[in-house]
């Protein structure tokens, strides 16, 4: 997927959903719920901790819902391979499980995307795309939102409570940087030895692609301030990533990293490396995807670099 950023055509504005998304449920991010109901409890709406001697066709006759919807609503979970403290979630009346469409999900206490689309096997940006009307950052316990079928595009899934008339997002183009538009951090670069391979800022389309850097094989990409790390993991199209947030409701993102240096919840001063820098063939350059943010909304990196 890398060499689609490489390309320089107009991937932007998946990159532009993948890193928001990321940014506002960070904060919130965590597993899925631990409780588990007590088995003389209603079962609806619940995890249920497999306990010796339990079967998914038991569970679903105490909880009163077919063995199927059972089924469907636990799509990683192995009936002939139940393993003793495993979790199951018993769905409620007003969740609908697929049949070539999208799950209907009702939101738990401790929901994120992320938590959702661990145990549905799907991704963050999927459940996204499918609920264009809905703030990932401000879930409500008990809110509908659409989850896709894996392997189903996200475009076919239904819009979510607060539906949208455009069917299709409309191009991120530039953002107004707010406070920042007037000013200067004078933060040093990310990368001592560089050439700018792309520039930040819209294309033909109006789409806003992002700084890419090309630099020499072994080097380490360093935080350009004072920050904690809020995310240092892998992330489809953008391979390994280092998200930092800053004073001044600043964010750096690092991405296309080979090998991370630092951690989640890391405090890192300004200079220390956070990645070394990933190879790619379709370009057989070593490039680092730099991206800007405030609040959330890009913003030209030159901005804020000395």
């Amino acid at each position: 997927m890398a060499q689609r950023l490489m390309a320089g055509k107009r991937p932007y504005l998946g990159v532009t959903a993948l890193i928001l998304l990321l940014l506002t449920v960070l904060s919130g991010c965590g597993p899925i719920p631990t409780s588990s109901t007590w088995r003389g409890a209603p079962m609806a709406g619940n995890w249920v901790t497999i306990q010796r001697g339990d079967t998914l066709g038991v569970i679903a006759r105490q909880a009163g819902i077919p063995l199927l919807r059972l089924q469907r609503f636990n799509p990683g979970v192995e009936a002939r391979h139940l393993a003793i403290g495993e979790r199951i979630l018993v769905p409620t009346s007003n969740e609908r499980a697929p049949s070539g469409g999208p799950y209907r999900y009702q939101v738990r206490p401790g929901d994120t995307y992320s938590s959702i689309a661990r145990h549905f096997r799907t991704t963050p940006g999927r459940i996204q795309t499918a609920n264009r009307g809905a703030d990932p950052g401000t879930l409500r316990i008990g809110q509908i939102i659409q989850v896709p079928l894996r392997g189903t595009p996200a475009s076919s899934a239904t819009t979510a409570a607060k539906p949208q008339k455009r069917s299709n997002p409309a191009p991120v183009r530039r953002s107004d940087p707010g406070p920042m538009s007037g000013g200067t951090k004078d933060w040093q670069w990310p990368l001592n030895d560089y050439r700018i391979v792309r520039h930040f800022g819209a294309d033909k389309h109006g789409t806003l692609q992002p700084m890419l850097l090309s630099t020499r094989a072994g080097s380490q990409a360093r935080v350009v301030a004072d920050g904690q790390v809020s995310f240092a993991s892998s992330m489809r199209q953008l391979g390994r990533v280092v998200i930092v947030h800053h004073a001044d409701n600043l964010q750096t993102v690092y991405a296309l990293c080979d090998v991370l240096k630092v951690n989640d919840g890391d405090r890192i001063k300004a200079g220390t490396p956070v990645c070394t820098v990933g190879y790619s063939g379709a370009t057989q350059r070593y490039d680092l995807l730099f991206d800007v943010r405030h609040g959330g909304k890009p913003i030209d990196p030159r901005k804020v670099l000395r």
